[in-house]
């Protein structure tokens, strides 16, 4: 039988992930300089997948692929982009491969791909657009950072509050500049305010009679250009929207913000929560090694300062630790489970606060809660390593000590893993980004407290 073409083992596998094969067959084509090879991997791909294998390789082999295949690039690629690298990519870009890249953005993608670049590469991609997408960026520009004004597109689909569904779909299908994506139509009266909207499925299943005002939706709500886009993105959530206009400071209409921003937001939330509570900031892989350590410095100082604190504490009972040996095996036990209870709670109480579940309201019940929950586990726990103690050194006064230490101790934790975030919350701090090190402060100073204290009353 004859040898089948290998053109099939160059294909993507898997239409949702970025393999591994596909890297290296990329790699292989870049150092052959084979730039139909190269298209040709490439062009499957989405561009999603192209930002993150962009994002994977190092900083030569990105630059020799642009070199390559830059000619290629679409705009959503940048925009998929993360911002530390997208910067280094807009800057191996000629200008003409940037400005065909981008036309086809809409504004909001365009405001994102430029709001972190320097004044030189955002003079580079704006000198790329026609006039009127041009005065549309700067607009948004013009709004504070991270704000609604940042994120609507200008792009949008509006009628007059009188219009017909005929009307409407007449208008539709004559207009030639239509988003690419829209969910409404929104209805504005003759001083261009929103009064209303309605989705594309009443409008393409109504009577072409039907006014639009009679098949207005009742999720309708307007959001201002200044608003912070996380209150925007909580909207979107809590609300079910699926796209809202835009007003600026006289209630006129100026853009929309469609679910896929709002959601976009709320990632970027995730992710960023998560990486500050473990005091990285905001970092890739695509970072270089000394960028990576002047972000992950400030926090690591931070835990040097509490790691001598809890060791000062230490060093109060250094007589009773030297004669009592078994103090110095036992003790990091306490302070390691309430570090851990503390941060379990903590963790939950960090979700809570930014999904606006833990207010000033319940947090006095949920602090009893979070109480009661680690005193029962205190307890649990006691039990077992009190016994521990005991058959591991032959002394029952032990065990008592370090049970008593693990119950105070957890207490504590789930204490102060709840009210320091909300304290640090209330006085406009990220809990996120804080909250960690105080916590961890707190266990280990009460846990080696408690044990050493109990141990030299008891023992001694």
């Amino acid at each position: 039988m004859a040898e089948q073409p290998r053109e099939t083992d160059d294909r993507v596998e898997d239409d949702y992930a970025l393999d591994k094969s596909i890297v290296e067959k990329v790699l292989d084509a870049v150092e052959a300089s084979d730039a139909g090879r190269l298209e040709d991997l490439l062009d499957p791909l989405h561009a999603a997948d192209i930002a993150d294998l962009l994002e994977q390789v190092s900083g030569t082999q990105r630059r020799e692929l642009l070199s390559l295949w830059h000619a290629e690039i679409d705009g959503e690629v940048l925009s998929e982009l993360h911002e530390g690298l997208r910067a280094e990519v807009i800057s191996e870009l000629p200008a003409k491969v940037l400005a065909e890249a981008i036309r086809d953005l809409e504004s909001d993608d365009v405001v994102d791909l430029v709001e972190d670049l320097d004044h030189a590469d955002q003079q580079t991609v704006l000198n790329a657009l026609g006039a009127s997408d041009r005065v549309a960026v700067e607009q948004a520009l013009a709004y504070p950072e991270f704000s609604a004004g940042r994120l609507m597109q200008s792009e949008l689909v509006k009628a007059p509050e009188h219009w017909t569904v005929g009307e409407t779909i007449d208008h539709l299908r004559s207009e030639e500049d239509l988003p690419e994506q829209f969910y409404h139509v929104i209805l504005t009266d003759p001083r261009m305010h929103p009064v209303g909207y309605v989705t594309l499925g009443r409008l393409l299943g109504s009577p072409r009679a039907t006014r639009l005002s009679a098949i207005t939706e009742d999720t309708f709500r307007t959001i201002p250009a200044t608003q912070d886009e996380e209150d925007v993105a909580y909207a979107f959530n809590q609300y079910h929207l699926i796209s809202a206009p835009v007003v600026d400071e006289n209630d006129r209409l100026v853009g929309v913000i469609t679910i896929d921003d709002a959601m976009g937001v709320l990632d970027e939330e995730h992710d960023e929560d998560i990486k500050r509570l473990a005091g990285v900031g905001d970092e890739s892989l695509s970072d270089s090694a000394l960028a990576i350590v002047f972000r992950r410095f400030p926090w690591l100082a931070v835990n040097l300062v509490t790691a001598i604190l809890a060791s000062v504490v230490i060093a109060q009972f250094e007589a009773v630790i030297a004669q009592i040996v078994a103090l110095a095996v036992l003790m990091p036990i306490v302070a390691s489970m309430g570090g851990n209870a503390g941060t379990q709670t903590l963790t939950v109480a960090v979700r809570a606060i930014a999904t606006r579940d833990l207010t000033g309201s319940n947090a006095a019940r949920v602090l009893r809660r979070e109480i009661l929950a680690s005193l029962v586990s205190g307890l649990v726990f006691a039990a077992i390593i009190g016994v521990v103690g005991v058959l591991w050194f032959g002394d029952m006064r032990l065990g008592y000590v370090i049970a008593a230490a693990m119950v105070i101790n957890l207490a504590v934790a789930g204490f102060a893993g709840l009210l320091i975030p909300l304290a640090l919350d209330k006085l406009g701090i990220d809990p996120a980004l804080a909250s960690g090190a105080f916590v961890t402060t707190v266990t280990d100073v009460v846990g080696f407290f408690a044990f050493l204290g109990l141990a030299a009353v008891v023992l001694l």
